[in-house]
């Protein structure tokens, strides 16, 4: 009834098809209906409840301007039946104070402000001469400064606001607040640009906002806005209006309409009758206004889903009863072979045929995994020829012919052996890094030189390069030498490296004769910092005798002894430039070296009678990774130094150790080991040891410990700390071990101590 694509689940395209005959049958006339529920009935029931805030908002404001109408009517009919102008030129006439008729004025002006401030709108009202120093209210009259200072107290900003309006003509104009009162200022008389006095009326700022109050639960608050939309006075909770920002305020101020300004809050603007630069605006909560509408919707929705799980429900147990025979002899097929369940695809009716094909699958994929490690057989292959485990044609030949290795008897070969000597970058590397930094420098090798080369790594520190001759290019191996050269030195940072050119063989079970030639050639290397091509006639052996002789030995021993360690450096570097001027190899120069460290190494131990094996063995270890001359030098300077220090003065020894015992004295509560004193005086930990106990008459660790237990006992006696804290203090890092050296040397722990002494 309604086509679908061949899905590759039959159970899913069973499911698929009784749903889609069920979302055309019912499903599309349950969305159509909910459809127009939402076109229709929600978006009358929106318009509805818009015009209800529309109607509400009208009789609220409605209220509020006639309030405020009757107020300025209030005002202007007591000031057309006061006697202000009377009072005026009988004041300008004569400002005695005992005056009767005027003092009868004033009385009959404040009787009409009592009468004035009886209105529950009114808070406060007063009259203003600014002609005269008068104030005018329904209790008294007394000049400006006392009235505003401590009759009526206002702010020297309220003042200032105030007296900046008293000019012109005012009729029912709106000062700035004043605390909860909102200032209407009306000059008298009314027509005149110099008017005899002012009118103040203060609003009450709580009547002010119950009339301004609406109570509807969807309006969250009320207020009333001026002319450039500042709040003259508002009602509701403070957060109604924090989601309005106040420029919105200026740019709707006039206008009558709806405005959204959040995603639950809105804005209802009503312009206002009493003042056209009024309006009153409502914050509307949405959520409350619209909730019939939000309902209807949600039950529209939840009638929608309703539909959608039963008829997902309905087809599922439809198209289970048909699938059920079909999974039966799918089973029964998984219990003949896991595997045709575990790969394939999911179609049930492809199974035989995905049986069929799996075994071609895993045939391919072993297929692939032996191709991709035929590299490293060929590898492996041809290390073996190298070392000579292979050295007649016939079993190379079924050797190559087993592992797919295609090779041609007959051209001439050359094997260039790549000695790697690796810098500190290069040992930091993982070992992931390490093997692509190495397949890299083979590929940009092959890619370098124009003949065919085979590569394989037949030490952790050695490449092995066979050069095919070509009878066309002519290429000499000193000339590939030159070209390997050039891509080695682009990796100059990881590592330093020694090319060793072997002998040219025309048969391939002769090669390990050419390998043993060129790694034979590599000892012959120098001491020189770039990459260093060796061959048998551009390096003979030099005669250089490599060893130190007996003279030599006595020569050096007498110089320590009679402390000429100037002279014995000076010896070594000199013998150091005699090899190299004797155009010496590398390992001869070493072989030299070491045996003068040996002589040094002798004499000191026979002078301070200490022996530290693992610091002897780092210092050759250091002297055999030197590279070039430079670095030997260097390297034979820094263990010159180390073992023999400069002599000081015999008074200076006592002093060193008596800074040491200060510094005991006041860091005690750190760590302090010996090692790092002994590195400070260049001494061995064992030299050092003895030496302190000879100046100072105690070994070094029981000094400190006993000194750090002096400053325990005295904290034990004269504190309340805790053992923890205790024994941070005198440098102990926790409370067992600083207990178990102070038992060892008071014979009793830190608590009994205390409990004896307190």
């Amino acid at each position: 009834m309604f086509p679908l694509p061949k899905l590759k689940s039959l159970r899913a395209n069973l499911f698929w098809r009784h749903f889609a005959n069920y979302f055309v049958l019912i499903l599309i006339p349950v969305i159509v209906a909910s459809m127009l529920a939402h076109v229709l009935v929600v978006r009358l029931i929106e318009e509805d409840a818009r015009k209800l805030s529309d109607v509400i908002m009208s009789q609220f404001t409605k209220q509020a301007d006639t309030e405020l109408n009757t107020l300025k009517t209030n005002m202007i009919n007591m000031l057309s039946m006061s006697s202000i102008r009377s009072l005026q030129k009988e004041q300008a006439r004569d400002s005695s104070l005992d005056n009767t008729e005027r003092s009868e004025m004033i009385h009959g002006l404040r009787k009409q402000l009592i009468k004035l401030q009886a209105d529950e709108l009114v808070s406060k009202a007063y009259l203003i001469f600014p002609q005269h120093d008068l104030v005018i209210d329904a209790e008294t009259y007394t000049s400006k400064s006392y009235y505003f200072n401590l009759q009526h107290p206002l702010s020297q900003q309220d003042q200032n606001q105030l007296f900046s309006r008293l000019a012109g003509k005012k009729m029912m104009d709106f000062l700035p607040a004043q605390g909860q009162d909102l200032p209407a200022l009306m000059s008298y008389p009314f027509n005149s640009d110099t008017p005899d006095a002012y009118l103040v009326v203060n609003l009450n700022g709580s009547r002010l906002q119950q009339l301004i109050d609406v109570k509807q639960e969807w309006a969250a608050g009320t207020a009333i806005l001026g002319r450039e939309g500042q709040v003259l006075r508002q009602a509701g909770g403070e957060s109604a209006w924090d989601v309005i920002p106040r420029e919105l305020l200026s740019a709707i101020s006039g206008q009558n309409s709806l405005f959204n300004v959040a995603g639950d809050k809105a804005v209802s603007l009503v312009p206002s009758t009493f003042d056209d630069s009024w309006s009153y605006l409502s914050v509307i909560d949405l959520n409350t206004l619209m909730k019939p509408a939000h309902i209807t919707r949600l039950v529209s929705w939840m009638f929608l889903l309703f539909f959608l799980v039963v008829g997902s429900i309905v087809s599922y147990y439809l198209s289970r009863r048909i699938y059920k025979p079909i999974m039966e002899i799918k089973e029964g097929l998984a219990c003949q072979s896991n595997q045709i369940t575990q790969a394939g695809s999911r179609n049930d009716f492809d199974v035989i045929k995905r049986y069929s094909k799996l075994i071609l699958t895993e045939n391919q994929q072993l297929s692939q995994r032996v191709n991709g490690m035929t590299p490293i057989v060929h590898e492996h292959f041809l290390t073996k020829v190298l070392q000579g485990q292979f050295r007649d044609p016939l079993s190379i030949e079924t050797y190559a012919q087993e592992i797919g290795f295609s090779y041609n008897r007959k051209p001439a070969r050359t094997v260039l052996c790549v000695a790697f000597h690796v810098e500190p970058m290069f040992t930091v590397l993982s070992e992931s890094s390490k093997s692509f930094l190495m397949t890299e420098l083979k590929e940009r090798m092959c890619a370098l030189v124009p003949l065919e080369l085979w590569l394989c790594q037949s030490k952790p520190d050695m490449l092995a390069v066979i050069m095919h001759h070509d009878p066309f290019l002519q290429m000499s191996p000193e000339e590939c030498a030159d070209i390997l050269k050039l891509a080695l030195q682009l990796y100059s940072q990881y590592f330093k490296a020694t090319i060793g050119v072997g002998s040219t063989v025309h048969h391939l079970e002769e090669l390990h004769q050419s390998y043993e030639q060129g790694f034979s050639v590599l000892q012959r290397r120098r001491l020189h910092s770039g990459v260093e091509i060796c061959s048998a006639a551009s390096h003979p052996e030099a005669p250089y005798d490599s060893f130190l002789s007996l003279q030599d030995i006595n020569r050096m021993l007498n110089q320590v002894q009679s402390r000429e360690y100037d002279k014995v450096l000076h010896t070594a570097l000199q013998t150091l430039d005699q090899g190299a001027a004797a155009n010496a190899t590398a390992l001869q120069i070493k072989q030299h070296c070491t045996d003068m460290l040996n002589t040094w190494i002798r004499a000191v131990e026979h002078e301070r009678k200490d022996f530290d094996v693992l610091y002897y063995a780092g210092l050759f270890e250091e002297m055999n990774r030197c590279m070039t001359m430079e670095e030997l030098k260097t390297t034979l300077g820094s263990i010159h130094a180390l073992l023999f220090p400069l002599q000081e003065p015999a008074d200076e020894k006592p002093q060193k150790f008596a800074d040491i015992v200060a510094y005991i004295h006041e860091h005690y509560d750190q760590e302090l080991s010996i090692e790092h004193f002994a590195g400070t005086l260049n001494m061995s930990v064992g030299h050092f040891s003895r030496t302190f106990k000879e100046e100072v008459g105690e070994k070094y660790v029981e000094y400190l410990a006993r000194y750090r237990l002096m400053k325990a006992k005295e904290l034990l006696r004269e504190t309340d700390l805790r053992i923890d804290d205790i024994a941070g203090k005198v440098g102990y890092w926790g409370r067992n071990s600083f207990i178990r050296m102070f038992r060892k040397y008071e014979g009793i722990t830190p608590a009994k101590y205390r409990m004896l002494h307190q």
